[in-house]
This record gives C-alpha cells, structure tokens and sequence, in this order.
C-alpha cells in the first residue's frame, strides 16, 4: 500500500469538515488507514499559529505577516504529520491545504502568486495533493451557513467582494488541473454531495492498494 495525499477545498460554509468524515469513514471501512487533519493546524504548534489567524483583534494583521503566519504553521504541519503519516502508507485527508493560500491570501488579499508559488517551493519541496475535492457553492450560501454556526472568526468576517475573488481563484485552479482537481456542488442536499464522493472511493481503494 502506498500513502494518498487528498485535501479537501472550498470557501467559507462548505461543508469540508462533514465530507471530510464522511470520506474517512468510507476508505476505514475498507480496511485503509486514514489519517484526518486541517490548516491551518494539525500540531500543538500549528492550532497555536491557527488561533493567531483566525481570532479577530484591535490591530490588522499585515497580508504579508498571514501569509508567513500560513506557511509556518504549514511546515511544521508537514513534519511531524503529514510525511510521516504518508511515508507509513496511510491516506491523509487535509480540511484546507495551500490552495487555500491561493485562493485566500492571493485571491482575496491579492498578494503576488509568484511569492506564494516561492514559498510553496521552499516549505514543501516536490509534495502536492494527489488528489483535490473543490466544494463549490454560492458566497452568499455559504456566509448564511457560516453565520449560522454562530461566531464568525476573522476571515469569515470578510467582505462578499473578497469571498468572490476566493471562489474564482478556487474554481480557476480546478479548472487549470482536472487531473488533480474533483469540483463538487456544494450547494446540493448533503446525500447527494456525499453520493458524489461515493463514487470516487473505488478508484481511490485502487490507488492505495497499488
């Protein structure tokens, strides 16, 4: 068995950390180990770094101080989790990953890609997710749910034109590699997303098992 990288993607509301259960739960009861995890976070160290992003406060957080504040987090992430878990052959599911970055803080911040595309380099070397699911769905559908899950944490406290631009970077992305990318509509009834997802297990359970 070979490790699989797969994150899960999309804008605030989504549904990533339902599917992304629901997606273990499938591959474990095929007798695959899965390991589940998030970004930013997954490390004592890294959830420290998520609470600083997320938390809103008095002073503004420069974009460029974000982006550093990500991949910090992201590369410690990777050390002590992610390429272990791969290198043991275990599947590891990722609620957000540096798409994310793209589409956050290049998207909605309008930071350069070329910088972001530097750093991605230098934190992660020639790793990338052998497999992306972009849950996709209208901004406004998506702040109504996150509103609705009670407070709003600093970046789903954002405007419509950013969330906007963080969608067409999601979906540009997607659209740029259908090799890597899996779009789904996240604006459907939850069983009819997860039916999605039920197809894609087969070929995933054959990727694992080599």
């Amino acid at each position: 068995m070979t490790g699989l990288f797969i994150t899960l993607e999309g804008p605030e509301g989504a549904g990533k950390s339902t599917n992304r259960e629901y997606l273990a739960e499938r591959l474990r009861a095929e007798g695959i180990e899965v390991l589940l995890t998030r970004e930013p976070g997954g490390t004592p160290l890294a959830e420290r770094i998520r609470e600083v992003l997320l938390t809103p406060g008095d002073e503004q957080m420069n974009p460029d101080t974000e982006l550093l504040l990500v991949f910090a987090a992201r590369a410690q992430h990777l050390a002590e989790v992610i390429r272990p878990a791969l290198a043991r052959g275990a599947v590891v599911i990722c609620d957000r990953f540096t798409d994310s970055t793209y589409a956050y803080q290049g998207g909605g911040r309008g930071l350069s890609l070329e910088r972001i595309a530097t750093l991605e380099t230098f934190v992660q070397g020639d790793l990338r997710p052998d497999l992306t699911l972009v849950f996709d769905l209208p901004v406004e559908v998506g702040m109504a749910r996150a509103t609705a899950r009670g407070r709003l944490d600093r970046f789903e406290l954002e405007t419509r034109v950013f969330f906007e631009a963080v969608r067409g970077a999601f979906l540009k992305r997607a659209e740029a590699d259908p090799a890597r990318y899996h779009l789904l509509d996240a604006a459907q009834p939850l069983t009819q997303v997860q039916q999605s997802i039920d197809a894609l297990v087969p070929k995933l359970v054959e990727r694992v098992r080599g």
